[in-house]
């Protein structure tokens, strides 16, 4: 993989992020996103919260993300 397509897929990952991060403030959840990045703990357990959300849109950004903690599990395997 070149720098080039490592750095558009880290973008994807903060645009990510940065999605579950607001639409958890719309539910006066707070989301530090530094933590989200580097605690698998964490990641998990907003992920299982965001899946039983009422809103598709939280319910949708928490399944990309839980794909793309999953795909790192898998790399890091």
């Amino acid at each position: 993989m070149n720098a080039e397509s490592q750095g558009a897929q880290s973008s994807l990952q903060l645009v990510d992020v940065i999605d579950l991060k607001w639409l958890f403030a719309n539910e006066g959840v707070f989301l530090h996103v530094e933590r989200l990045q580097h605690d698998p703990g964490y990641a998990r357990e907003l992920i299982a919260q965001a899946a039983a959300s009422p809103s598709p849109q939280l319910r949708a950004a928490a399944a990309r993300l839980a794909g793309q903690i999953e795909a790192g599990d898998a790399t890091e395997a």
